[in-house]
């Protein structure tokens, strides 16, 4: 899209910015209340320019705000196509496409799950400062430590042999 090409980023941001304020200053369309222009992206051949959009709507009524919102900008978008053909003297003004925008929706569910992960790991710590261990603080044998189960072993080895020699005496 328009990560490639210089000119279709300029495009797409000058797309971004008549649209967003056509919506605010020209269109008074109680439909389009709320609506915010996330992000432009306009094909490398200047022919199509998808506009994502977001709404705030109210709670329990954002499926049908949003569609009365596309079905608003599908009625007006001739007359933003013409709009944004005048301010950017193109030969070929790009066809325009509304697309929902998830990201923000999304966003905001991920922003939960951290701030619940962030609860449990606060939940961990407290947990792990007034822990203690089962058995040692440290259960593995070290080198400079002297060996005490082996010099039990040898001592049991010893007496052992001893005996199997007094056996054969």
């Amino acid at each position: 899209m328009a990560g490639t090409n210089p000119r279709a980023a300029r495009i797409a941001a000058l797309i971004q910015r008549v649209v967003a304020s056509s919506i605010e200053r020209e269109l008074h369309d109680k439909r389009l209340t709320n609506i915010t222009v996330t992000e432009v992206r306009v094909t490398n051949d200047l022919q199509i320019a998808k506009i994502y959009w977001t709404q705030l709507g109210h709670e329990g009524k954002e499926t049908g705000e949003r569609k009365r919102a596309q079905q608003a900008l599908d009625q007006a978008k001739g007359h933003l196509r013409t709009l944004v053909g005048r301010k950017a003297g193109l030969r070929l003004t790009p066809q325009l496409q509304f697309v929902f925008d998830e990201v923000p929706g999304e966003a905001h569910e991920i922003e939960d799950i951290l701030a619940l992960a962030r609860k449990r790991d606060e939940e961990l710590a407290k947990a792990r400062a007034t822990a203690q261990y089962a058995g040692d603080a440290d259960p593995y044998k070290h080198d400079d430590e002297p060996d005490d189960e082996a010099d039990d072993e040898f001592a049991a080895e010893s007496d052992e042999t001893d005996e199997d020699h007094s056996e054969n005496e």
